[in-house]
């Protein structure tokens, strides 16, 4: 009898150490699976977004045109392609010609910058300073440039990081098209495999929450990047209208402060004051108007397309905005507003769902302490 033990133990130390010998290579098997995809998990979280936001139009498209879905998919990735790349690469080229062009006049000593209107002066905070430091650009640019030289070297090295950075967010969205493309092409297999995981993980209610998943991500999308769109859009009509120079990247600030659900008039705030003092007084005024009637559209936009039994508090949406930015960029921008309001979701449906088991369970006790 005194064997049995030992044997027991020996049986349980090596059962322990199989074990641990298969959860050490599991562990690192997941480790290792983690760092060969980490670069690709923003896009292909991005690319999921755009598919699951896009699939409805594919499958409007495919049904018009009698076309296979995968075909349809096809289409739409190389439009959404087209509609990254064409304006890119116009961006680009016009970025190269004039700064190119702007270094030449510099050299050559053609370069002049107008002298501004005394109301300029007159801004509140900023007038006075800016006042005299516009009136020494323009009175002697070469004095100029040599008094700022440290300035201007610094704001150069910041803009040329910027670029850098534009270059691989488009890289990103690129990449994040093309799986969108792919998940569209295989959608069913995309959505059974969606749906077994959520199962997996949640139990009977996966498919629940998978299929409010989905929805929550099309609200989002539609209500919140979707408006911040056409706030953009608006904004680079009014901004093209009066020929406020790069309306391009004014364009981008306005949809960026619309998606972190800041209002766009802090954007075109200023861009209203450099109008007034520069364009007649009814030109600045119609300007004025259609300016703050881009920063209040959200008011009737977001309901319209956010569509009915989705309710995210603008906290959460500003909460994942941002901290998505400070993550991952501008695409963690887009991806950190659709996650936080998606977790914000699942998480109330998960609370609905416990409580209303826990009524259930107390229910039953109270009939059967009755009886």
């Amino acid at each position: 009898m005194s064997d049995k033990p030992i044997t027991n133990s020996k049986e349980f130390t090596n059962a322990a150490v199989d074990a641990a010998i298969k959860i050490a290579l599991i562990f690192i098997m997941v480790i290792w699976c983690f760092k060969i995809i980490q670069p690709f998990i923003m896009p292909i979280l991005w690319g999921g977004i755009i598919a699951i936001a896009l699939y409805p139009v594919v499958l409007f498209v495919s049904k018009k045109s009698h076309l296979s879905v995968s075909k349809t998919s096809l289409m739409i990735t190389l439009l959404a392609l087209a509609l990254l790349l064409v304006p890119t690469f116009l961006f680009s080229g016009v970025l190269v010609s004039s700064t190119q062009d702007f270094i030449a006049e510099i050299h050559n000593g053609t370069l002049t910058i107008p002298a501004p209107k005394t109301s300029v002066a007159e801004w509140p905070i900023i007038g006075e300073s800016l006042y005299e430091f516009w009136a020494d650009a323009s009175a002697d640019l070469q004095d100029f440039i040599q008094k700022y030289a440290e300035e201007i070297k610094s704001f150069s090295t910041s803009a040329a990081s910027a670029v850098g950075s534009f270059s691989l967010t488009v890289l990103q969205f690129l990449i994040s098209i093309i799986i969108a493309g792919v998940f569209m092409g295989k959608a069913s297999g995309s959505s059974q495999m969606f749906h077994k995981v959520s199962v997996r993980l949640a139990g009977k209610h996966g498919e629940e929450f998978s299929d409010l998943a989905v929805a929550t991500v099309r609200s989002v999308v539609n209500g919140v990047i979707g408006v911040a769109f056409i706030q953009s859009i608006l904004a680079g009509v009014g901004l093209a209208a009066v020929g406020v120079p790069a309306a391009g990247i004014w364009m981008l600030l306005v949809l960026i402060f619309a998606i972190i659900q800041l209002p766009p008039i802090l954007v075109l705030g200023p861009i209203i004051a450099y109008v007034f003092s520069v364009e007649s007084s009814t030109t600045a005024t119609i300007f004025m108007i259609w300016s703050i009637l881009v920063s209040a559209s959200d008011t009737f936009l977001k309901p319209m397309l956010m569509g009915r039994g989705v309710d995210i508090p603008m906290l959460v949406i500003l909460l994942g905005a941002i901290g998505g930015m400070l993550l991952s960029g501008i695409v963690g921008l887009f991806v950190g507003a659709v996650v936080l309001a998606l977790s914000y979701k699942l998480f109330s449906a998960w609370l609905v769902v416990e409580t209303a088991e826990v009524d259930d369970e107390e229910l039953s006790v109270t009939d059967t302490t009755t009886e």
